[in-house]
Parts: structure tokens; sequence; C-alpha cells
């Protein structure tokens, strides 16, 4: 490492090893950062250098990883984002899964560029509860044992009290994570959410409570007049595109939401059913006109997609911790059968106060449904809690219980995967997850490509990184044109040439948590905007290929990583249901075809340069670089 850095980076990694409370700061240079990028290229990149083989997602050899990108904190619309990631604690193995990456919004990562670093990597464990301060280039270990037990929200108010500035950005957890509940999420201030994965249960298991951060010198860009060119068009642009517009006006699960279950877009009962016209009575136009307080935003983003609710009746929910995006209105909703809007409120602030996932949280408690209707489950496992599609009593009993590991709660904490091995009886024909991750809630039965998104992704079923079915017309081919892709290819279907297209896309999501930037936002930019942003800031003459190859050098290290991790191209499987139709609705004779999964999958291998059964080949390593 040697080429210094021109602009977009601190050039600085702050260390902090919670065993013996050493605190380092290492170097970075420009080839690192141009191979790499930022955000998950980091965290990658730092997983497979340093966490060994078949390591204990909940041990002291794990590492938590939080990295921003070269374009965090600038000007440009939808850079108030960072990366967290870790190896993830949930899995089929008791030792946990594969790699956790996860992306969250507001102020933090913001705050950790203006102090003075580009990523903060936390190893060992603690003998004691503590959280670090960071703060204009410093760092410090303190005591958090007044903090242990507490919720999100009193332990964000107690440190910034303590320290003496309400303008402190902190990432923390609450009992969820402490308890280390498998998907326990990561909070950055209290609605803003790195939630899937796992990665607050990494945090819990290293008896580290929160991260504060302070700082008041942004690094320079390279190029600022070029980035205020960039910055002032897209803003002159923002409001012409109609999701934009709706995410202005009511955040994601906006009116459209309603007509999801028509096209088959909306998860229902555990997946297993296609109409739920209860819909109406929960998307976010319904939360406008009834429970909404307000909107706020992430760092310099003047759309304002976050809801905030409040309400006394019948229970108290506090707008401090903001309101349910689409994924907890689906998760806590339809997927669990349940139209009372201000129960599936009442559960997103529970999970944000207690920093679990709520897209794991509504998946693992949909599944418990599903098989305490089928008899799988009876009262006494439950402890005597009704557990029926449509209760939100139940529903909300749950997450009360998983936070705090209390009777039926603890074997729910443990997530999809542990509870399947648990339950045995065929109870894997009913649950919904790839890897241990219970899936993001779109539907991969009308998008056969997001379907192999699910499958080959190393994190398991998520919905960011990955491609949304849309180039069945030209105007969905727009973005990948420049690369040479002129036909149409529909929805449904999977073939070579739509393999292709979701490399080239899953490429492009990819870049946009490496960057870091929101994902909301970048389905409005191109290849060429995105290079644009780059030099601006970077000053490197970048180029489209530059960003797919670093797409390739990433998705392959993270293969990697999962494959030390003891994860095989077995792994790479959609759960059983999606090749089976719903019971109603579009998509009631529209199961995916597993031979043609199976052939996508193969296929996918090929283009990325991995053998038959996953394995990256020794010339596509040294071809990309990766050299461990």
């Amino acid at each position: 490492m040697s080429e210094s850095i021109s602009g977009g980076y601190n050039g600085k990694i702050l260390r902090i090893n919670l065993s013996n409370n050493v605190v380092g700061i290492e170097k970075l240079d420009s080839k690192f950062c141009r191979k790499y990028l930022g955000g998950t290229g980091f965290i990658t990149y730092f997983l497979l250098k340093e966490v060994p083989e078949e390591a204990d997602a909940l041990g002291p050899e794990n590492k938590l990883v939080f990295a921003s990108g070269p374009v965090t904190g600038t000007s440009i619309i939808g850079s108030g984002r960072h990366s967290v990631g870790a190896k993830s604690p949930l899995g089929e193995s008791p030792l946990g899964g594969g790699i956790a990456w996860s992306g969250a919004g507001g102020y933090w990562g913001a705050e950790l560029k203006r102090s003075g670093f580009d990523a903060v990597i936390v190893e060992g464990k603690s003998s004691k509860p503590v959280y670090i301060w960071i703060h204009d280039g410093e760092a410090s270990i303190l005591d958090a044992g007044h903090l242990w037990g507490k919720n999100t929200k009193e332990t964000q108010q107690d440190i910034r009290s303590e320290l003496g500035d309400e303008k402190i950005q902190v990432a923390l957890i609450g009992p969820g994570g402490e308890n280390k509940v498998r998907f326990a999420c990561l909070m950055h201030g209290l609605h803003d959410t790195a939630g899937r994965g796992g990665v607050g249960a990494v945090m819990g298991s290293k008896n580290m409570k929160a991260i504060a951060v302070r700082g008041h010198n942004a690094p320079k860009v390279a190029k600022p007049e070029r980035l205020k060119e960039i910055s002032r068009f897209l803003r002159d642009n923002l409001y012409k595109d109609f999701l934009t517009a709706e995410l202005h006006d009511t955040g994601t699960g906006g009116p459209l939401m309603e007509h999801m279950p028509d096209i088959g877009d909306l998860p229902v009962r555990n997946w297993r059913d296609g109409l739920f016209p209860e819909v109406s009575k929960i998307h976010a136009g319904v939360i406008k006109e009834t429970i909404r307080v307000g909107m706020e935003g992430c760092f310099g983003c003047p759309v304002r997609c976050k809801k905030v609710v409040k309400f006394d009746e019948p229970y108290v929910v506090d707008p401090a911790y903001g309101g349910p995006e689409y994924e907890a209105l689906a998760a806590l909703g339809s997927n669990c059968g349940i139209d009372d809007l201000r129960a599936i409120a009442k559960a997103n602030e529970l999970c944000n106060a207690y920093s679990l996932d709520v897209i794991s949280t509504g998946g693992v408690i949909s599944f418990a449904m599903e098989c305490f209707e089928r008899g799988l489950l009876s009262l006494k496992d439950t402890g005597g809690i009704e557990l029926r599609f449509g209760s939100h009593e139940a529903m909300l009993k749950c997450v009360e219980m998983i936070a705090r590991r209390q009777g039926f709660g603890n074997i729910l904490a443990e997530g999809t995967a542990q509870l399947v091995k648990r339950l045995g009886r065929g109870s894997e024909e009913y649950a919904m997850h790839v890897k241990g991750l219970d899936a993001g809630q779109h539907e991969p039965r009308r998008m056969a490509a997001f379907g192999l998104g699910f499958m080959v992704n190393p994190h398991g079923a998520d919905h960011c990184c990955n491609a949304m079915d849309s180039w069945d017309t030209d105007m969905g081919l727009k973005a990948v044109q420049p690369l040479g892709f002129l036909d149409t290819v529909a929805n449904n279907e999977i073939n070579p040439l739509k393999v292709a297209l979701f490399k080239t896309e899953n490429t492009r999501q990819l870049m946009f948590d490496c960057l870091v930037m929101c994902h909301l936002y970048s389905m409005l930019l191109d290849f060429k905007t995105v290079s644009d942003i780059i030099e601006a800031v970077t000053g490197w003459d970048t180029s489209v290929a530059e960003q797919i190859r670093v797409g390739e050098r990433i998705f392959t290290s993270a293969r990697l990583f999962n494959i030390r991790q003891g994860l095989t191209a077995k792994d790479d499987k959609l759960p059983k249901r999606y090749f089976q139709p719903t019971t109603d609705g579009p998509l009631s004779k529209a199961g995916l075809d597993p031979d043609k999964m199976e052939k996508a999958r193969k296929y996918y291998y090929t283009i990325m340069g991995w053998d038959k059964e996953g394995i990256p080949l020794p010339e596509k390593l040294e071809e990309l670089g990766i050299d461990f």
C-alpha cells in the first residue's frame, strides 16, 4: 500500500480490541480503496482476511466491522448511509452461518466520516459491558454497566447526557442484542437500522452496548465543483420520478402497496396465500391519514421518506421510534395475517426499542403460526399462546418474549433455521429462509431473477442487494443498455440472458453498498452517473467496467468467506414453497420451475468464474487480485 488518497476518504481505520482494551489506528491507501471501495467491500475484505475458519459467530474470534464509503457524508442525495458486517449468527449450524451484510441510514455514517475514520473494526470480547466513544480522531472505551438492560431510547439519552452533546450519533443495541437473539439488529439512533444477519447479536456477544460518534471535519473531495454540478442536477430532477414523489409523500409501503396482491407481490400468511384484501387497512397511505405525525430523513436527503407515528390507544407508541416501513408492514402484518395497523406499529416500535430485525421477527413468528395451525406446535410448546394467523395479541406477545428470551420466545430467538431443526416432522416445507436469513418481503414466484438473488447472494434472502426483474420493456433495459443488453425478457422467465442481466444489476446494487448510497434512490441512477459521482469524489478516471470488476471481486471474496465457514453449493437453495403456487390470487398457478432455477444457478457460477460446486477458480482469484 503506497498510493496516497486524493478524495472521499480519511485514509484511517480504527481498530478496537475489547479483550485487552487496545485502541489502534491503521492507514489505508488509494489502491486498496479503489479495489474494495468501502462499505460492504471493506467489510468483506477484513472478515475474509481475519475471521478464522468456522469461527463461532457469537465468540470473541468474530469481528464486527462498520464501514462508510467514499460517497458517505457528501452532498450527493442518498449519501447518508454506511454498512455493518460480521459472520452471521443465523444458519443451520450452532456456530452460525456465512457473511452478514447490512446497511443503515440516518446520520451515524456521516458523523463517523467527520470524526476522522472510514471504518471501525471491533474484535475480542470485553469482560464487562462497555461502549465506544469516537470523536475528532480519538477513541476510548467507556463503562456501560449502567446502560445494560436498557432500551435503545434510554441508552441514547444517557450517553448523550453523560458526554454532554445532543448531536452525538449512537449505534446501539437494546435487550434483544444483549440477549444475543440471533436476528438482533443494530440500531443507529432509534429508527435507522442495520437490520439483517444478526449483527446486533454479535455486538451483544462482545459485551458492547454502543458506539457513539461525533466529528467536525468532513474529508475532502477531489473535484468539488463537479460534485456540486452532479448534486444540483440530481436535486433538480428528483421529483420528476413517480417513485420519489410517493416516497416523499408516504414513505415505503405507500398506496401502491394496496395493489401488490393484484400482481402477486405481497407475502401473505407465511408466503402461503396470495389474497389479502385487508391490505387496504395497513398501507402507508392509511398511516398518513390516521397515525402519522411527521416525516424525517437521512443526512443530506430532501426526500424525507421516514414515517413518524404516534398514538395513545389501545397502546402507547412513542414517535421517537419512527414508524413502520414496508418491510415491517408486510412481515408483521400481511405475512402474519394481521390487519390491525396500530398493532403493527406497536410491534415495529418494540423491535426498534429492543433491537430486533422486523423481517426476521415477522418471519419466525409467521412460520411458528403455520406450524401451530398444522399441529407441529402445541399450546404446551407456546406456553399457552394461541399462535394463529391474524392474532395481533399473539404476535405482540412473541415480540416481547423473543427480546427477553422468555418462555417460547427463547426458542423463537434462535431463528427460523434452528426452529426447523428442533421441530422436524416436515416443518422445513414451510420455513422461508435462505442461509438462515428470513426472506425480504417481495415475491420470487413473479420475479425469477430476484429468486436467483435469494439463492446465490452470500448473505441469503436479501431484497436490497438483489435484482428486481424489470427487463420486460425497453424502458426497463435502459440502465443496462450501455453494456450491450438490448433484448427484453419476461419477469417470470429465467434463462441465460436473464442470469446475465441479474449478475449485472446485482453488481450495480452492490456498488451502492460499497459507495455507500441509498438503494431507494439508486434505482434512478445509471452506471454512467455512478461513474461520474465516483470520479468527482475520488478523482479516479473510472468506468462501468471497473464497477463490474469491483463487484465481482467482492462477491467472490464473500463466497470464499462462506466456504471457509462451512457453506457449500447446497446452501444456495430456495425454500420449497417458492416452487409451489399460492393457495389463491395471481400466483395460484405460478410456482418457480425447479429445473430452470437449478440451471440458472449453475450458469451464474459459470459467468462468475466459479466451478460447478460454486468454488471460485484459482484463475479467477488471480485475475481479481484476491490473494488470501
